[in-house]
């Protein structure tokens, strides 16, 4: 099963990026609509019970639509759609990660970043794990927590191996939802991006980057204000990084590269930036599998690499896919049935304030998230329900800032995120100790700054 697990998503990713390329046939369409329902039956099965209660929700939303529209096909068919293009984008990401497994280059700069001294360890993790979260998305927290724990066991101090250790798992989580509200790469400017009308990268990327600096910087701050103080003195040096300045380099050129392929065919092309990356993602992979392995034979390792990523690598990934995609087809579809209550219930969004909507936005997000609603699904729920921004008098960038930065804070916040759970996993402690006790000043300062940016740009 595993094998035909991963040749449907391999099949399911071509047919939507062949979609996304200009080719935008309703055969195709519907030959990635059965696609992904026979994946979908396979998986069903095979994931924990949890993943499988977003099917039965997504199989109970189906026939309540059914029942209850009259035009019930076109919100079915924007579910799918959706579902597809989540699951093709996770897939295109998966193959970084699957090539950065086997570098030497990128395990040699994630451990100079984990290796740094105090005086500038949190700052160089925070600008070196979003350069890892550009590349691997989640996938930076595994790999610069293993480094960073690595690194901090190696201190005999017990008290001083306890404060590192939460410092720099803080960094890198804070490091990665800083990348979210701008990055390409990031499922949450990606998929906001998509369900707000009139938004381009590259006229909301500078705002979005600004959402990002705010993070990071306070993140920065408050880490330097509440520096933990010894019970007593240090009596031994600390360790001295291995490596120089330079081991960063290989990331840098691989982060270069992509994005002058990614803008400059959506610049040229006019393709827009989500659809350039699901192509351009696993064509960089497959090459830097091959230059890994030059002397070895790169055509051979690139077509075995390819060919156990599509048959082992994806199908252990299908927990993680059928999350993702449940939760933008019930979003979606779930909001064709909010929208007519809402107007039934006599509740016009449209008499609401702008700076009310904004702020609403961006903290519904992360109070959903207290209650395990996944920010993807809470904003695939919520964006449609939104006015369109020119009827507010907005940018449509003014409502990407708000659902990439709620969006955010619940990555931040919510105990149920991967984030908070890989980095709790790392730390020792539960996830809910993570999002509330080390992240909750943190996620008021932030998210004051963040609402306050929002309404300066919206309203200024």
């Amino acid at each position: 099963m595993n094998v035909i697990v991963g040749v449907l998503l391999c099949l399911i990713s071509g047919s939507v990026a062949i979609q996304e390329w200009g080719l935008d046939l309703s055969t195709l369409r519907w030959t990635a609509h059965i696609l992904f329902l026979a994946a979908l039956a396979i998986m069903a099965p095979r994931v924990p019970w949890g993943r499988q209660i977003f099917i039965l929700v997504a199989l109970g939303l189906t026939v309540a639509v059914m029942l209850t529209l009259d035009n019930w096909v076109e919100p079915l068919e924007r579910g799918l759609v959706t579902a597809e293009f989540v699951a093709t984008f996770f897939c295109a990401l998966s193959t970084l990660g699957d090539a950065a497994a086997s570098s030497p280059a990128i395990r040699e700069c994630g451990r100079y970043l984990a290796q740094q001294p105090p005086g500038r360890r949190y700052a160089a993790l925070t600008v070196g794990g979003q350069l890892f979260s550009l590349l691997l998305n989640y996938g930076s927290i595994t790999l610069l927590g293993s480094l960073a724990v690595a690194s901090a066991n190696e201190e005999n101090d017990p008290e001083i191996r306890a404060h590192r250790k939460r410092r720099m798992l803080l960094a890198i989580q804070r490091a990665f939802i800083s990348t979210l509200p701008w990055s390409p790469l990031s499922f949450a400017f990606t998929f906001s991006s998509v369900l707000i009308a009139g938004i381009t990268w590259t006229e909301a990327v500078l705002p979005c980057m600004v959402t990002g600096a705010l993070l990071a910087g306070s993140g920065w701050v408050l880490d330097t204000i509440f520096k933990p103080r010894l019970t007593r003195p240090r009596t031994a040096p600390p360790n001295v990084p291995e490596g120089t300045i330079k081991s960063l380099a290989p990331l840098l050129i691989l982060l270069v590269i992509m994005g002058c392929l990614v803008f400059g065919l959506h610049l040229v092309l006019d393709i827009r930036v989500p659809g350039v990356v699901v192509v351009v993602v696993p064509l960089i992979s497959i090459i830097w599998i091959g230059l890994q392995a030059r002397e070895t034979g790169p055509a051979q390792a690139m077509a075995g690499r390819s060919r156990d990523f599509a048959t082992i690598g994806l199908p252990a990934l299908q927990s993680q896919i059928v999350l993702l995609t449940m939760a933008g087809f019930i979003g979606i579809v779930g909001s064709s049935l909010v929208a007519p209550a809402v107007a039934w219930a006599g509740i016009d969004l449209h008499l609401l304030p702008p700076a009310v909507l904004l702020i609403s936005v961006i903290w519904v997000i992360p109070v959903a998230g207290q209650l395990g609603m996944n920010p993807l699904l809470a904003t695939s729920l919520l964006a449609p329900l939104l006015p369109p921004a020119a009827d507010m008098g907005l940018e449509p960038t003014a409502l990407l800032l708000a659902t990439t930065g709620g969006w955010t804070l619940s990555g931040i916040s919510s105990p149920f995120t991967a984030t908070s759970v890989l980095t709790g996993s790392y730390g020792g402690v539960t996830p809910l100790h993570v999002s509330l006790r080390w992240n909750g000043l943190y996620l008021v300062i932030a998210g004051t700054l963040v609402t306050l940016w929002v309404l300066a740009y919206a309203l200024i």
